[in-house]
């Protein structure tokens, strides 16, 4: 549809600027309208360093001109400073994806033109802002991103005591699950302090692992030396200080939580939101949701959802459903996008553990996976958490309440089961007669 006049002028600002960000500096381009010509704009344009002092500058400059919307482009993690003290000053900041506003061929690239070129697009309300949460979920961000990161490490270096047990043809991992288990943790730590005879390892084992005395006499019978023992010790030391980290940023991350509210309600009397430890658990009661799964997914969508008005808006943020190409008569989907990776890799593993479960999302799985594979299907329950997710953040009433694996049965359109049926039988050769049962 074109776009008309009184659409342009909606979106259109009169004082604006914009912002592009390097890691030492930014060239800020502000446009102003002209004293005494009407229709005339003012450009001034200047570099400003990437100081606190340098921005708190031009914050105070910014306002002195009345600019109503500083737009910057999201340059790595240096737009956080000029961002986040901006907006202390009281301007409204917007955090736009230079992907969408600077692609274009044939137009010279130079920091003071990118500049320009943004702020034109800004004064004429084209370009659409980054969602960029308040500090209180930022700050709940980046301890569940820190716990995040510190988990796969440890997990790397569990995997590098397997290989360092491999190396020195010890096979503990084909007889015991869990090799960080009560029982494998103690071989190990028996294997890093000097024990290397096979029986007193085996000795070690507790519970199941008893019953298997001759397979773990056979797997720690190797070539394990004082050179392993040394690289076991620093292996299992680093393994121990992650997982102390991740306990403290679990105690932080439920500490903040305990302090947060969501926005208030305005169907509802009080002027304080839900709390938030009340929102993890109404998220947990999901299939495949666990609590960490819960607070990265508040961490990463906020406790506010007016900034997505619909799931459909939320779903298509997180670049969890496939984009639309039309081309004429022709209609195709294409690849979904990247979207937020610490919120996909969320979703995907409480994805992943909801189609193991007899509900609904676990029925939804084994209904898509058929015809559409492991990846998509997983894609498709992810997306269905994600707007669960939503009605339960932005309902304080909501409450979770699975339908059952046989919704889907129970539902059935049996007139178009039955005519698919039919031409499946009769396009291997078959004729077809119904007749109603008894």
């Amino acid at each position: 549809m074109e776009e008309t006049r009184e659409d342009q002028a909606d979106g259109a600002v009169a004082r604006v600027a914009a912002i592009d960000i390097a890691k030492t500096s930014g060239v800020v381009c502000m446009r102003l309208p002209h004293d005494s010509i009407e229709g005339r704009r003012v450009q001034q344009v200047w570099t400003v360093a990437s100081t606190t002092n340098a921005i708190l500058e031009l914050g105070d400059r910014l306002r002195c001109q009345g600019v109503q919307r500083v737009v910057m482009e999201a340059t790595g993690s240096y737009w956080k400073p000029f961002f986040y003290l901006l907006e202390d000053r009281g301007l409204e900041c917007w955090l736009v994806n230079a992907r969408e506003v600077k692609n274009v061929p044939g137009r010279p690239k130079t920091d003071r033109l990118d500049a320009v070129w943004l702020a034109k697009l800004a004064e004429r309300g084209m370009v659409r802002a980054s969602f960029v949460p308040p500090e209180p979920v930022r700050q709940l961000r980046d301890l569940t991103r820190t716990r995040t990161a510190f988990t796969q490490d440890r997990t790397r270096h569990k995997h590098r005591v397997e290989k360092l047990l491999e190396d020195a043809q010890i096979k503990l991992s084909t007889v015991v699950s869990d090799l960080f288990g009560v029982s494998g943790r103690a071989m190990l730590e028996a294997l890093a302090g000097g024990e290397r005879h096979p029986r007193a390892l085996a000795g070690l084992a507790r519970g199941s692992l008893v019953k298997k005395q001759q397979a773990l006499v056979e797997a720690l019978t190797g070539h394990f030396e004082d050179h392993h023992g040394h690289l076991l010790r620093v292996l299992l030391g680093t393994v121990d200080h992650y997982t102390g980290q991740i306990g403290e940023l679990d105690w932080r991350i439920t500490a903040l939580l305990g302090e947060m509210t969501g926005p208030p309600d305005d169907t509802s009397d009080t002027s304080v939101g839900q709390p938030a430890a009340e929102l993890i658990q109404r998220l947990d009661a999901v299939p495949g949701v666990g609590v960490a799964t819960a607070q990265i997914i508040l961490a990463e969508i906020g406790l506010d959802m007016s900034r997505f008005p619909t799931p459909e808006h939320l779903v298509s943020w997180a670049k969890l459903c496939p984009r639309t190409i039309q081309s004429g008569a022709k209609n195709s989907a294409g690849p979904a996008g990247k979207g937020n990776p610490w919120l996909k890799g969320a979703l995907g593993e409480a994805a992943n553990a909801a189609a193991r479960t007899d509900t609904f999302l676990g029925a939804r799985y084994r209904r898509i996976v058929k015809r559409r594979g492991h990846a998509k299907a997983l894609v498709a329950v992810a997306r269905s958490i994600l707007t669960i997710a939503w009605h339960l953040i932005s309902d304080p009433d909501a409450r979770y309440q699975d339908i059952g694996p046989d919704w889907h049965q129970r539902h059935l359109n049996t007139t178009r089961k039955t005519r698919d049926l039919v031409r499946q039988l009769q396009a291997l050769g078959h004729q077809v007669t119904l007749a109603p049962a008894a």
